[in-house]
């Protein structure tokens, strides 16, 4: 009897499993279907969107010569909004557009990332709010090629076509790339280039260009990259350098 009784329970516990594995195999199924229809459809808004003009530009801070690269731009293409991440000081940024003649009306500077991740992370709810479907990504020799392949995934999987610029710098990079560092970067960027599809993260300090206080810099005091050109600015004890992003 007893046997009997284990037997049965063998094969109660043996078509559970068959039912919790079939169930897996279609919820597997069904998340392949979604997945594939969503890259399809992507796929086909990336091909209409390389055709269009340049809608945005965006930078990734960690150097001052991007900055007077994309002042430049402005300059030439007034029009078109720019998006600075984490960038160099804002009262910096401020002279350069100034130095340049370029107008400070589209110019945008988000303060909320700390890594090139974070640009992306900060970034795209962003350019999302702007529509944009052709952006020019702006960065220098020695954050390629791990920013355009992050950009590739997490524009890409938003439908945003990424033309990338490279921005030679002057002496030294204060950066290094290390395999390690470029495998992680591009592993938690198509997982959250899933994820983003569902959620959009806010930053709190976002600055339009124009309203950069000045006075409150020259009274507080501030120092630009050297490279730069900006010469010695600011007046106050409490003298800060260039800020640059962990790239």
């Amino acid at each position: 009897m007893r046997h009997k009784f284990t037997r049965s329970s063998s094969i109660f516990a043996q078509r559970k499993l068959n039912n919790w594995l079939q169930l897996l195999q279609k919820i597997l199924r069904s998340f392949c279907l979604v997945l594939g229809c969503w890259l399809i459809f992507t796929t086909i808004t990336l091909v209409f969107a390389s055709s269009k003009p340049v809608d945005a530009l965006f930078v990734l801070g960690g150097s001052i010569r991007r900055e007077i690269y994309v002042a430049q731009q402005a300059k030439q293409n007034p029009k078109i909004p720019i998006l600075i991440s984490r960038g160099s000081l804002d009262p910096c940024i401020w002279l350069i557009f100034q130095r340049e003649a370029a107008d400070l009306q589209n110019v945008w500077l988000e303060n909320c990332a700390n890594s090139t991740f974070d640009n992306f992370y900060y970034g795209i709810p962003i350019l999302k709010r702007w529509k944009v479907h052709k952006v020019k990504l702006i960065s220098s020799p020695s954050h390629f090629p791990r920013a355009k392949w992050m950009a590739q995934i997490l524009l890409g999987a938003h439908g945003i076509w990424v033309e990338p610029v490279v921005v030679k710098e002057k002496g030294r990079p204060a950066n290094q790339e290390y395999w390690w560092k470029t495998a992680f970067d591009i592993t938690r960027s198509l997982l959250w280039a899933v994820i983003s599809q569902f959620t959009q993260p806010q930053c709190s300090h976002i600055t339009q260009l124009t309203d950069v206080d000045m006075q409150f810099w020259q009274h507080q005091g501030f120092a630009c990259e050297r490279q730069g050109g900006l010469g010695g600015r600011g007046q106050g004890a409490g003298s800060r350098g260039g800020r640059r992003v962990e790239e």
